[in-house]
Formats: structure tokens, C-alpha cells, sequence
């Protein structure tokens, strides 16, 4: 049988137009025994990395088993042996295929840079393959030009570019897109040939035509793509005899199998935006699968020589690497004063460079000489370290500098001893210019005002770091280690991850684009696949599934599956379908939509969907980054560079990936700083600020950390005040045991603390590095230096522990295991059922370890958070809101804190509020006018400074005739009214600005012809040589009387201007009605898994006013409604159906308060349905039915029946006795319909003393129930209303 190669060949990088996976693809050109395949995108490299790296992989387990097979020859007695291993050799050998990296490029039917006519939109398609290494760096300019510079609807290149990239590329070509088969169907012979002699003039014998044989009886298919091809075919050959051109046969793949072909045709209806039995939608063939060498001898069986000249492209394509063993880091500026490699090549030998690249800090030698060869070699060569040294020299004289600023003049030798270290493992790494370039864009960053966080990640373990300000956490002060963030005994790059405040990232991007070069620097790409629900919608959709369907199926997908033999599996739809009947049953369901919706979703699952740009990778690059890997563009700035390939290959080629992170939580800090130097005069420097403050730590230990950094959750909250940290040690710890830690050992932490339980340790010495955290292990970094301690491990022996165990490398783990056990030995611990324990402790709490640096470095940004909070509230908490202004759920949230904290938030003021929300005199904050629909940028600066020049406005009248009305236009007036900006005054009210005067007049329209007229008058006074005395007074419009709008209405303005309820809440008439009776608050109905105590019959009770009602007629011609509920919390969206809309419907009006009472249960099943255990892990789909809806107003009028006050017997104070006594008093009356006890607890006898006055009831109002909810919000006492 001969061989043949596919040359042209689509994965799922081209998006949404191929389904095939890479590994798909190469597993079956290996098993077909095909020596080599192409990868031939659209227009881009996207894949190529994933495909060469999958076939390496797959190549290296070939050649590993060769090897094993030589061997067994070698061994072999006798030549039938002999023969039989060299034929096992040989067919191994066959498995070997060869990755050629190519593209379908765009070529323009005029040049790249034309975009404005319908032509240029597309471009002819061409094949390029890279023969060798310059054909690769060839094919990554063409298809980044495509981009850069051609763009247009798609990547093109044009016939300029192909010349000048020309050298070790293949090109053919392509398909019926081609040149020359569009010239060839058009008839026009003599321009496709004058077009095949231009390829053959640039590539010569690398140039081939493409023959394609897509001959199809599948239904639905295109016949007319056959038809074409033969007719181009015949052309084709007879020009290729004529020109001297070899053909090669092709198919034009686009999925791996033949029972793909229809997924593939859903897929092509997702990307163009068309259903399946839409008529004229695109088609395919449907032969575009990847055929065996069989098939494609059988399509070809007349013209063998097409197939054999795939082999023959095959055999012209190098082995060669596109990864790059060293890094390719720009050119850092050392001052010339300082040194230059010229200068270092006349003061140093090879020899001495050798001596100092490959001895220990100490100057002692441990390699041989072969090592030290290698390492050299790893680093570039001896003329490459050179440049290392002169780098790392300067960055040593910078670190030294920065000490003494850090440590004082006189540096501890502790210090010196691990700055020399690390100095030492960056320079024979190779990396000192990787910390000069992160070093200087740092302190520009400090130069442009631009926050940087205090260090994120292993990187805050360096000590060089800290000197250089490229963090600011003391890695000595807090044990982190740099081992961490770099292993002397492995090469690993450098990751250090920098945060910037979200207003700054972009200028600190723009710093390092202007110094290294627009074109070296570049943000890295993403791939968003089709997940297991978005295949199901994608497929339903163009199947035309209904809606309800669609959503029922999606639903029934969960989000994990419990542990099977140790191992969870991963949720796909094959796993889905396996492990949940309801799937299961639709899968193979009679009706073809419901089941082909799954059949074709599970085909398509995981196809690339679309790309994407990381949140924070950059790459800065030695030279133009096209030189080294294909670019593309950012498609909402065609200014920002995007690599080709995604961050975790792009180190692989040499290129080191940064991380620019914007921090939200930096930008909060700086807003409060501003609000503070605003409000009270005050400079603040957040990073000196004291690390003890009393106030700070009474925060945390009361659970009031909303809006501190990653202490916000409710459950750190209830740990925080259980454990009432007062060092910050507790807070790091903390951090790291929450979430990603050990969350089992809080509680143990937490009574360790407190000295209620004991604080032990399996080995004396162990007490030094767990003291800190009560004898509980809760850092990798602790595992990693008791393993020193106990066993003698090296630095980079301790983190290979570390990796091992988080990884769960069991191999590694075991051979670690054997060395502490006999190095602990060794050092005289024991005996050997102790360091087993040890041992076995360690493997278990790694599943969770957490990384100290990381969680030091955040637990300051927490403390900056609280302190500010603390100090400052109301900057704070105005800053807060500021950052949040476009997040209702965010703004809703910090909204009812500053409720708690007893700050008001008052609606926005033409007198007292600027663009964002700020704190006034009186500790309060205001709405920012920028906050308001309607009022621009424009009209705020406008209103404030007018305000600061000439003072506070006193009227309605006086703002009109002073401020700019060309920026403050009409539209912002009328939004400053209907929010309630202009409140204060009393000349206009709200109402009045749309009144009609007595003339039938809008009193707004009044209002802006009178300031018109009034301010040009103004002008011209000014302009007139007499001034005042020609001006006429103009007289005032008439403001008429009009009666005040409902407290409703009144709110519903206000919301639709500013997004919320500010001044007071429609529901606030019923909030101890909401406090007492509810359940849930009504947003938790969006996410009815985690109601997991409301399932089956447990009741839910909602409240809130309807704001929406729709009634509408469904598919089976039944009414139904969905209307919108809204409470504190937020809005949902509920749906009622048959029997339930009937019964139900009189209650559904909009602007009713209702009390909805109602459960959780599966579709379809009653209130009675109570979940089996083993059904608990699989997914159901859950609803909320309605039972009952009432009025608030008539629950109101029942009034509350009883009030009962829980108090621990620790917390009864005299204070705490009068006050609500005091307020108990106030409102006994004989009309009072509430009974109330009071009920004393001894926690520890748990003993209960009730106290009960029988003399007289009382009415629960509003200063009772705040007064309650504020103590039991503190954990001084707790309370019952029914």
C-alpha cells in the first residue's frame, strides 16, 4: 500500500467552520499509518502549537518504545530473533508522524491594505506550508501581516507579502476559493495560467496544484461542489502538463469521521447564524473527513501520482523545533557608566566566566565538567554570559542600594547571606534581566502615580524583590522562601505576577509599548470552548428544540459528580447521559430533535468557539515578536498585539509571560484616599500605615469586613469573630485556611487560640515553624522547611516535596518519602511510627496547602482595606460605591452596610455631590451626579465648577441662571429634577418641572427659555459699553401649584435615574413584616440548588412588590404569566402556569406588596417529594411552585402576635437592661395586640430563665425592631417574631 499525506487539513481553530480535534486528528493519521499530516487553519496559526506539541508527544513514546525494541535486538541469539525484532522495529517506526505546520491564508484581490470596496472583504485562499525552520518564521510574519496590517472581515495577506516571505515555505493551491480554480470556473484559462507561472516564478518546485474530489450521495450534502471540482479538475492537469506543475490530491477536511459530517453541518449553522431547514443556508459536502490513505487511493485510483506527490511534500519537510531552549527577553539599558559586555569581554576570561556561572554563591564547584559544559550551553553559550553577568552585576548594585533603604546602612548578615543566594540563582538561571525589566517598569509605574500591590504569588518570597520595591512584604519578617518562586535545582522561568490599580494597568502597558517597541510586546490569547450546556443551546437552537426543552435539558447537567475510586469525572455530556436517566432518556428518545439535540451537542462538545485575550499575560520580546511567533489583533483595538498561541505554550518558544493584574480592590484604596484629603484634609501613605492598629482589629473581630478584601464572605465572618484576630499572623493564616486551605482545621485553629484546646507537636523541634499558627500546618512553606529541619533537605529538594505532594506525584513522593524517613533517622528523630505520621499528615493537608507568599501579600491588602474602613468609614464606604456604581447586587449590598454602620446615603445634591460618591462634613455620603442616566461627564464639570468659583446654588432660579447650559443640557436638568438634585430648594419641586402652566406650558420648557434668555442678557450687559443700564429684567415663568406625586411613583423616578431606591425604599412600610415572615430573600430563587434545605415540602417564603406582569398565551395555545418580583435584595423573574395561573392570576398586579408562600421541588413533582440520598449528586432540574400569595397590607393589619428576646447570660449588662426596658416601656398600650418574653441563657448549663410581663402588650415598631437587629447583628442577643 502507498502512503499519502493530508496537506490540507482543519481543526476547530478555524472557528466554527472545523470540529476536529487536534489529538483526534494526529491519533488517526498515526493509526492509518500515515507518515506525516498538515495543519491548515483559516487565516491563522491558532492550533499549530497544540499540534506540534501533541505529535512530539506522541513521536517521543515512539521513539521510547524503539529503543526498547533495539535493545531486545541487540540481545537477539539468533537471525530468526534478529529478523523478528527488526519487523516489530520497522512497524513501530511507521507509527512516527511528522507535524507540517501550515495555513489557508487569505490572499486580497488587491492589496492588504485596500478595505473600503465589497471585494476586499474576502480574498482568495492559498495553502502555505513551512518546509523548514525559515519557512515557519515565514509563515508566522505572512499570517501576523494578515493581521496587522490586512485585516479586514478576516486576516489577508497579498502577493507583496508571499515574495518577500517566499523562502522555505510549499505552497498549493487550496481549494475552489483558489485563484486559480476561480479563474479556471470563470472560464478565464489564459490569467490562471499566467497566474500558476507567477507561484512557480516565487516557489518554483514547491509550487502545487490542489485536486479535490468531494463526489457525495449523503442527504442535505452540496452536489454542486463535485460538479465543480471536476470540471477544474480536467482544466487543471492539462494546465499543469502545460506548465510543468506537479498536482497533488487533497481532501478538504474539516471533521475527523464520516458520522461527524452532520454535527458539522450544525456547526456551520451556528457560525452563520441560520436553522437547520433553513433552504438556502450554507452546505457542505459532507466528504470532508479525514480519509484513510485507502480511501483516498481509491477517489485517486487514475492518478497515482497525486497521491505520491503528497509524500514526495511530506519528504521535503525538515525536522526541525519551534520552541526555543532560552529565553528571548529584550535588551535591558545598563548606564553606560556602570559597564558594557565590551568593556567585561577585555576584564574577563571564558575561564573565569565558566568558574563563576557553574560554582555555588561560595565560589566551591560541585559540577563536573560536563555538567558545567551543559549549563553553559542551557544558558546560551560562554559569549552569551557576557551579557548575564553585566546584568546581573548591576542588578546587584541595585539590590545593595535597595537594602539599605529596606534594612538600614549597616545590612544584618542574615540579609546579606540571602540576597547573595538568590543573586546568585538568578544569574546562573540566566534571569537577571528578566528582575531589571520588571524592576524598571515598576518604578515608572511608581513615577506615573500608577498603585502596585504589595507582591502576589511565590514572587513575594524574594528578598532582591523586596529591595527593589517589586514587592513590599519583608520575605524574612514572614518566613516566605524563594525557593518557592525559584528551585536552584531546577530551570524553571521566572512568573512574577504584578498588581496595578485598574486605572493605571493601561498606562504601565503603554510604558513598556513605548520603551521596548510597539511590535515586541503583546497580550496573550485565549480559546473559549463549547461547554456541555452552551453545545446543548447551540445544537437546540438550530434545531428549532423549543425553548422550555433547551432549558430543561441544560438544567439537568450539574456542575460536578462525586468521587468515583478516589477520582471525580469531569462533567461532559457522554459522562451526563451515563449518569442521569432524564438525559439518558432524551438521548435515545424517539423524538429525533430531542435526541439529536444531545447525539450532535456531544460531538461538538468542546469545539473552539471563539477567542478571547487574557485578563492579564503580556509577552515583551527581544525583537519583533513576529520573528518569533504569529500575532493577532485585538478586534476592538486593532493598536493591541495578541499572540497566536496561548499562555500555557507561549514559554515553550522562548517568550516569558508577565502578568499585569488590575486590582479593583487598588483603585478602591486610592478612591478613598482622594475621598479622605477631599473630606479632611488628611494625606495618608497606605503603605506606612501602623500594623497594630486596635481599631482595625476590633473590625475583623466584630465580622464587619464587608468591603475588605477576600474577608467580605459570610462564612470568614462567622470565623473571624469566633476567632478575634489581634496580630496579623491570624490574618495570613486565615486567608490561607479559608477556601483553598484546610477549612476542617478552623475550628482547631481557632480554639488553639483561644487556649481551649492544646497546642501539641509530634516533635519538639517543630514548634518553630508551627508556633505561629498554634501547631497547625497551614502553609506549604512550613512543610518545606520542617523537611529541612527534621530530614536535611535541600532548598530545592523541600520544593520538590512541595510540588510532588500538591501534584500527588506519587512516584516522586515515594522516593521523598525514603529520604526524610532516613534523614530524619539520620538527625536522630523518631522512631519510625512518628515520621510515618509526619509524613502521612503532610500528604493529606498538601490536597489543600496553601502558598504563604500569596496569602501574606493579600492578607495586607485586607489590612489596608480594614483599616480604612475602620478610620475612615464613610470615605470608604464611599469609594466602595463609586467602584461599584454599575453593579446593582454590589451597590444594593454596600447600600444596606453603610445602613448597619449608620450612614446615610443621600440622594444626589447640585450643592453637596461631585462626580462620584463622596463623604460630606456631617460623616454621611452622597450620590455622586455622574451616577444619574442622563448627566454626562460634561454637565458634572460643569455644575461644580461653577459651584467652587461663585459658591453654593440658593434656588432652582440661581442654578438656571448660572450654570453653563451648553453642557448642562435640557436632558440633564430633567435628570437632576426626576433623582431629586434640586430637593433643597423650595421655588420649584420635583413635581412642578412637568406641571403645565396656565398656559398649558411644560414648566421645564419655561425653565430653559428663561435661563437662555437670561444668561445671553447676561452677556451682552457684560459686552455693552453701559453695562447695567441697558439691561431689562426678564421676568420669572410661573411656577404653578401641583400636588405632590405618591411615595411610589416618587421612588420609581428616582430608581429609573440612579439605578436604585436611594432615599427610601417602597418596601420600608413593610420591613418587619419582610424580617419576620421571609424566608429567603428573593433573589436566592435564581440558583435553587443552593436552597438545599428548602427542597420537598420545606416551605420558602418570599416578599416583595411586583413590578411587571406579563400575561401571555403559550405554545399550546394555555395562558400563562411571568411577573418580576423585587425585594432589598434585588429582582427575579417567576413564571405560573395551568392550574396555578388560574387560581392565581387576581393576585398578579403590578405594584401589589405580596407575601409569596411556596417550595422547591423537581418539575412535575408535588410538595411532598422528598429527594433520596443517591440522588442528591445527580442533576435535577428544580422550580419553585407557588402555593398561596397574600397581601402584605392584610398581614400587616393581623398585626405580629408575639416577640421573643434571647439573651446569653455573659452579655446581660445594666446598660443593655435599661435600653430595652426603656424602649419596652415606651410602647406598652392596651391596644397592643404583641405578647413579648424574655428569655435568659447560660450557654454552658444551657439552663433558661423566662421572664414574661403579664400586665400588658406591646407594639413592635420601627426603633424596637432596629434596636434588635442591631444587637443581633453584634451576637449580643437574639430574637423571634411570629
Amino acid at each position: 500500500m502507498k502512503s499519502f499525506v493530508h496537506l490540507h487539513v482543519h481543526s476547530y481553530y478555524s472557528l466554527l467552520d472545523g470540529m476536529s480535534s487536534i489529538s483526534a486528528l494526529v491519533d488517526k493519521a498515526q493509526k492509518d499509518g500515515m507518515p506525516a499530516i498538515a495543519l491548515t487553519d483559516h487565516g491563522s496559526m491558532f492550533g499549530i502549537k497544540e499540534f506540534y506539541d501533541y505529535t512530539k508527544k506522541k513521536n517521543k513514546k515512539v521513539k521510547e518504545d524503539i529503543a526498547i525494541l533495539e535493545k531486545e535486538l541487540l540481545a537477539a541469539t539468533d537471525d530468526k530473533q534478529r529478523e523478528l525484532w527488526k519487523e516489530k522495529i520497522a512497524a513501530t517506526t511507521c507509527k512516527y508522524v511528522k507535524p507540517i505546520i501550515g495555513s489557508e491564508v487569505y490572499v486580497a484581490k488587491r492589496t492588504r491594505f485596500d478595505k473600503t470596496e465589497e471585494i476586499d472583504r474576502s480574498g482568495n485562499h492559498l495553502v502555505l506550508l513551512a518546509k523548514n525552520k525559515k519557512g515557519y518564521r515565514n509563515l508566522c510574519k505572512l499570517v501576523s501581516y494578515g493581521y496587522i496590517e490586512g485585516y479586514y472581515y478576516r486576516p489577508r495577506i497579498d502577493k507583496e507579502l508571499l515574495e518577500k516571505y517566499s523562502e522555505g515555505l510549499i505552497v498549493s493551491s487550496a481549494c475552489l476559493g483558489g485563484e486559480i480554480h476561480r479563474l479556471v470556473e470563470k472560464g478565464n484559462i489564459e490569467e490562471a495560467e499566467k497566474s500558476i507561472l507567477w507561484f512557480k516564478r516565487v516557489f518554483g518546485d514547491d509550487y502545487y496544484l490542489e485536486l479535490q474530489r468531494h463526489e457525495t450521495d449523503k442527504p442535505g450534502a452540496d452536489t454542486h461542489v463535485f460538479e465543480k471540482q471536476q470540471r477544474q479538475n480536467k482544466v487543471l492537469i492539462e494546465l499543469a502538463r502545460k506548465t510543468n506543475t506537479k498536482f497533488i490530491a487533497t481532501n478538504d477536511v474539516h471533521f475527523v469521521e464520516e458520522e461527524h459530517a452532520e454535527a458539522h453541518d450544525r456547526l456551520i449553522c451556528l457560525s452563520t447564524g441560520k436553522d437547520l431547514d433553513d433552504e438556502k443556508r450554507m452546505r457542505y459536502s459532507k466528504q470532508e473527513w479525514l480519509k484513510t490513505t485507502d480511501e483516498m487511493a481509491t477517489i485517486f485510483s487514475d492518478l497515482p501520482e497525486a497521491i505520491e506527490n503528497t509524500l514526495e511534500i511530506a519528504n521535503k519537510v525538515e525536522n526541525y523545533s519551534i520552541d526555543e531552549p532560552n529565553p528571548i527577553m529584550p535588551t535591558f539599558d545598563i548606564p553606560i557608566d556602570f559597564g558594557t559586555e565590551e568593556g567585561y569581554r577585555q576584564q574577563y576570561t571564558h575561564q573565569d566566566l565558566l568558574k563563576e556561572f557553574t560554582a555555588d554563591e561560595h565560589g566551591v564547584m560541585h559540577l563536573s565538567e560536563k555538567e558545567a559544559l551543559e549549563k553553559v550551553h542551557r544558558l546560551g553559550g560562554i559569549d552569551r554570559l557576557y551579557r548575564i553577568k553585566l546584568e546581573a552585576d548591576y542588578l546587584r548594585k541595585i539590590t545593595f542600594d535597595g537594602a539599605q533603604v529596606r534594612y538600614g546602612e549597616n545590612i544584618p548578615q542574615e540579609v546579606k547571606e540571602r540576597i547573595e543566594f538568590e543573586l546568585h540563582v538568578m544569574k546562573t538561571m540566566g534571569f537577571p534581566g528578566y528582575f531589571l525589566i520588571v524592576y524598571d517598569f515598576i518604578q515608572a509605574a511608581r513615577k506615573m502615580e500608577v498603585t502596585v500591590g504589595p507582591g502576589r504569588g511565590s514572587a513575594a518570597g524574594s528578598v532582591v524583590a523586596y529591595c527593589l520595591r517589586i514587592t513590599d512584604i519583608d520575605p524574612l519578617k514572614y518566613d516566605l522562601l524563594f525557593e518557592r518562586f525559584l528551585n536552584p535545582d531546577r530551570i524553571s522561568m521566572p512568573d512574577i505576577d504584578i498588581d496595578f490599580d485598574d486605572d493605571g494597568r493601561s498606562k504601565v502597558l503603554d510604558y513598556v509599548a513605548h520603551k521596548y517597541g510597539k511590535e515586541r510586546v503583546a497580550q496573550i490569547i485565549t480559546y473559549g470552548t463549547m461547554a456541555t450546556k452552551m453545545a446543548i443551546k447551540d445544537v437546540a437552537r438550530v434545531q428549532k428544540l423549543s425553548l422550555p426543552e433547551s432549558e430543561r435539558l441544560t438544567k439537568l447537567i450539574p456542575t460536578s459528580f462525586p468521587e468515583e475510586n478516589g477520582k471525580s469525572p469531569k462533567v461532559t455530556i457522554s459522562n451526563c447521559i451515563e449518569r442521569i436517566p432524564e438525559l439518558r432518556e432524551a438521548r435515545y428518545s424517539s423524538d429525533a430533535r430531542l435526541s439529536d439535540t444531545l447525539k450532535y451537542a456531544e460531538m461538538l462538545e468542546g469545539t473552539v468557539r471563539q477567542v478571547g485575550i487574557h485578563a492579564c499575560g503580556v509577552i515583551i520580546g527581544a525583537d519583533d515578536l513576529t520573528n518569533f511567533v504569529p500575532i493577532s489583533i485585538d478586534k476592538n483595538n486593532s493598536e493591541t498585539l495578541v499572540t497566536q498561541y496561548e499562555g500555557s505554550t507561549i514559554e515553550t518558544v522562548g517568550l516569558i509571560k508577565m502578568d499585569f493584574l488590575g486590582l479593583k480592590t487598588l483603585s478602591i484604596i486610592n478612591e478613598t484616599l482622594r475621598n479622605i484629603k477631599a473630606s479632611k484634609g488628611i494625606t495618608i501613605d497606605i503603605d506606612t500605615i501602623p500594623i497594630d492598629d486596635k481599631k482595625t482589629y476590633e473590625l475583623y473581630s466584630k465580622g464587619l469586613t464587608t468591603g475588605t478584601f477576600q474577608f467580605e464572605s459570610s462564612g470568614m465572618q462567622k470565623y473571624l469573630r469566633e476567632l478575634k484576630p489581634n496580630r496579623f499572623e491570624d490574618l495570613i493564616a486565615m486567608n490561607a485556611l479559608f477556601r483553598p486551605g484546610p477549612m476542617a482545621y478552623i475550628p482547631s485553629f481557632i480554639n488553639r487560640k483561644h487556649g481551649i484546646e492544646e497546642i501539641q507537636y509530634d516533635i519538639p523541634i517543630m514548634e518553630k515553624r508551627l508556633k505561629e499558627t498554634y501547631g497547625i500546618t497551614v502553609y506549604q512553606e512550613q512543610v518545606m522547611l520542617l523537611s529541612r529541619d527534621l530530614a536535611g533537605f535541600t532548598r530545592g529538594e523541600s520544593d520538590e516535596l512541595r510540588k510532588a505532594m500538591g501534584k500527588k506525584l506519587q512516584d516522586k513522593m515515594d522516593a521523598l518519602k525514603v529520604k526524610f524517613i532516613n534523614g530524619a533517622t539520620k538527625n536522630g528523630y523518631g522512631p519510625i511510627e512518628l515520621l510515618e505520621k509526619i509524613w502521612k499528615d503532610w500528604a493529606e493537608f498538601a490536597k489543600y496547602a496553601f502558598n504563604k507568599s500569596h496569602a501574606t501579600c493579600y492578607s495586607w491588602i485586607s489590612y489596608q482595606t480594614a483599616y480604612l474602613k475602620a478610620n475612615y468609614t464613610a470615605d470608604f464606604m464611599a469609594a466602595n460605591l463609586t467602584r461599584n456604581k454599575d453593579n446593582i447586587t454590589e451597590i444594593t449590598k454596600f447600600m444596606e452596610e453603610c445602613k448597619q454602620l449608620g450612614i446615610k446615603v443621600l440622594g444626589p445634591s447640585v450643592n453637596e455631590s461631585n462626580l462620584n460618591f463622596i463623604s460630606n462634613p456631617a460623616g454621611d455620603i452622597r450620590f455622586g451626579l455622574g451616577g444619574i442616566k442622563g448627566v454626562g461627564y460634561g454637565a458634572v464639570e460643569a455644575i461644580v465648577t461653577e459651584r467652587q468659583a461663585n459658591g453654593r446654588y440658593t434656588s432652582v432660579f440661581n442654578f438656571l441662571e448660572r450654570v453653563n447650559l451648553n453642557a448642562c443640557n435640557k436632558r440633564a436638568i430633567e435628570s437632576l429634577a426626576l433623582s431629586g438634585a434640586f430637593d433643597e430648594f423650595d421655588d420649584v419641586k420635583r413635581e412642578a418641572f412637568f406641571a403645565e402652566n396656565s398656559k398649558g406650558e411644560v414648566v421645564l420648557e419655561t425653565l430653559m427659555r428663561y435661563a437662555s434668555r437670561y444668561q445671553l442678557d447676561q452677556q451682552s450687559s457684560q459686552q455693552s459699553l453701559f453695562g447695567d443700564l441697558e439691561s431689562v429684567a426678564i421676568q420669572r415663568p410661573e411656577i404653578p401649584q401641583v400636588q405632590s406625586w405618591s411615595n411610589l411613583y416618587k421612588l420609581t423616578k428616582e430608581k429609573d435615574m440612579i439605578g436604585i431606591y436611594l432615599s427610601a425604599h417602597p418596601l420600608d412600610f413593610y420591613e418587619i413584616e419582610l424580617a419576620s415572615l421571609c424566608t429567603q430573600d428573593v433573589t436566592r430563587l435564581k440558583e435553587l440548588s443552593e436552597l438545599h434545605d428548602s427542597i420537598g415540602s420545606n416551605p420558602v417564603k418570599i416578599a416583595g412588590i411586583i413590578t411587571k406582569v406579563n400575561r401571555l398565551i403559550s405554545q399550546n395555545n394555555q395562558p400563562f404569566a411571568r411577573f418580576t418580583l423585587e425585594d432589598y435584595s434585588g429582582s427575579h423573574e417567576i413564571s405560573v402556569f395551568g392550574k396555578q395561573f388560574t387560581e392565581l392570576d387576581n393576585m398578579l398586579r403590578e405594584n401589589y406588596y405580596v407575601l409569596i408562600h411556596g417550595v422547591v421541588q423537581e418539575r412535575q413533582a408535588d410538595y411532598k417529594f422528598k429527594p433520596k440520598p443517591e440522588d442528591e449528586a445527580r442533576g435535577r432540574e428544580l422550580v419553585f411552585k407557588i402555593q398561596t400569595i397574600e397581601l402584605l397590607e392584610t398581614i400587616k393589619d393581623k398585626g405580629i402576635e408575639e416577640l421573643k428576646i434571647q439573651i446569653p447570660l455573659l452579655n446581660i449588662s445594666y446598660e443593655l437592661i435599661a435600653e430595652l426596658s426603656a424602649l419596652l416601656s415606651e410602647n406598652v398600650d392596651k391596644k397592643a395586640k404583641t405578647r413579648f418574653c424574655v428569655e435568659v441563657i447560660d450557654p454552658e448549663t444551657r439552663w433558661i430563665v423566662k421572664l414574661n410581663k403579664k400586665d400588658g402588650k406591646i407594639t413592635v415598631n420601627k426603633p424596637i425592631f432596629h434596636f434588635l437587629k442591631e444587637k443581633k447583628e453584634n451576637q449580643i442577643l437574639d430574637f423571634i417574631i411570629s
